[in-house]
């Protein structure tokens, strides 16, 4: 299996991994990249499996899985530990990797990224939630990958849209975000690859292998976790994200911006990258 990655900052400087969601890829963290390695840290923003330029098997989407990727990317980075930061689905990853290998993880940071049982809890609470919506739309056969590459990927556009908080839409840089993201989608298998973790997340609740991640990750994390999330966030309301605290065994720091959506690290570059280094310098 192999990982793309892009690295920024002195190789032997503490390591920072950076997992992107959906519908992302390593350039998600432009913006982080040489902020963090600025200030001394070694950054490496990854594809997760089947994003990007990182390899797309036919499986492996699972969290059990993503979260091995993620350990041996820590290893094949030459680091017996790093920050994790992850962002949306790759928050969900960073959080697994925390409950599953803790000693890989040296501090966790998650933005618009409840804790995967915090989420779950959520959406069998309110099943008709924005959020549910879109995990039950993601179960079905074929029909998510068209629609997500129809038109030249123009519903990766609207998806970005709607998920951001007041003005990104309309802000320079949101044409070259747009593009780059329905780029990276329309890349060949990528629109399925990239819902297939989705369809793991709802169907494995009604499977043994569900049952036995939900076991696995109820547990308290046994390092800091610094919080960051979009007051304004549409999926996920911030009550939500607030109860992940129940998981924090190490302290934990949670941090709202005003204004900001779904994606924060591209919403609010600036605001993200100084709460990392104020965490990181904790």
């Amino acid at each position: 299996m192999q990982v793309h990655v892009a690295t920024a900052g002195p190789d032997d400087a503490p390591l920072v991994l950076l997992l992107h969601g959906f519908p992302g890829f390593w350039w998600a963290w432009r913006h982080q990249l040489p902020g963090l390695a600025a200030a001394g840290y070694r950054v490496a923003a990854a594809d997760l499996r089947g994003y990007g330029d990182s390899d797309r098997p036919p499986r492996g989407y699972d969290l059990w899985t993503l979260a091995g990727d993620a350990a041996g990317l820590v290893r094949s980075l030459g680091a017996r530990e790093a920050t994790v930061v992850g962002a949306g689905w790759g928050g969900a990853v960073a959080w697994t990797l925390a409950a599953l290998r803790p000693g890989v993880v040296a501090r966790l940071a998650v933005l618009a990224a409840p804790h995967p049982l915090a989420l779950r809890a959520a959406v069998r609470r309110r099943p008709w939630s924005r959020a549910s919506r879109i995990l039950a739309a993601a179960q079905l056969p074929r029909l998510p990958e068209r629609r997500v590459r129809r038109d030249d990927a123009a519903w990766v556009v609207e998806f970005l849209r709607r998920g951001a908080g007041t003005g990104w839409a309309a802000a320079p840089e949101f044409a070259e975000v747009a593009d780059r993201h329905r780029a990276a989608m329309l890349a060949p298998r990528v629109s399925h690859t990239a819902i297939e973790g989705f369809r793991w997340s709802v169907r494995s609740q009604f499977r043994p292998d569900g049952a036995r991640y939900a076991a696995a990750v109820d547990k308290p994390v046994t390092v800091p976790v610094l919080q960051v999330h979009g007051a304004d966030d549409p999926w996920i309301p911030e009550r939500v994200a607030r109860a992940s605290a129940r998981w924090c065994g190490a302290g934990h720091v949670h941090r709202t911006l005003p204004g900001v959506g779904h994606f924060p690290h591209q919403e609010a570059p600036q605001h993200v990258t100084d709460a990392l280094l104020d965490f990181l310098d904790a």
